[in-house]
């Protein structure tokens, strides 16, 4: 079977896919899907707040690392009590880098999946649903040669 031309197709995977890379949540709203936009919003704004965040503590521990360091007696880091060996400065700002990358990276992971979501989508939108569809498992014996066999029966039936 030929997939029908875009002309006939009252369902544009192509629009969908395209609306929401342009603008996350839009193929979710074309597709009527409208429950998972605020799941996507969601997951990129807490992967921009937690970026912001850990890219915040970076640049701090970052600035005490080069204030403690300068040789210079009138600069005072803010942690000059806390954490007395410049050494722990340096791994603290590796700890707040890493996580600030990696919010990135699971941003752009979400935008993805918002762009392959609403491709999906899209694609199952005049899938028929029915009601009428059902799946039934039961045990089963069977008679062998051999002897006897017990299992399980699937029966999917469809309308």
């Amino acid at each position: 079977l030929k997939p029908l031309p875009d002309s006939l197709q009252s369902h544009s995977v192509k629009k969908a896919t395209m609306l929401s890379a342009a603008l996350p949540g839009a193929g979710q709203w074309y597709n009527k899907k409208h429950w998972k936009i605020p799941i996507i919003y969601g997951g990129i704004g807490a992967c921009v707040y937690f970026a912001v965040e850990n890219n915040r503590q970076y640049q701090q521990f970052l600035q005490a690392f080069l204030d403690r360091t300068d040789g210079d007696s009138t600069t005072v880091d803010p942690y000059v009590g806390i954490y007395t060996d410049p050494a722990q400065l340096i791994e603290l700002q590796d700890t707040y880098r890493q996580w600030r990358d990696l919010s990135i990276i699971i941003g752009v992971a979400v935008y993805a999946l918002n762009i392959l979501d609403a491709h999906v989508d899209a694609h199952l939108y005049d899938f028929n649903v029915n009601k009428n569809l059902s799946l039934r498992l039961e045990p089963a014996a069977w008679r062998m040669p051999s002897g006897g066999a017990i299992g399980f029966n699937l029966q999917i039936g469809f309308p």
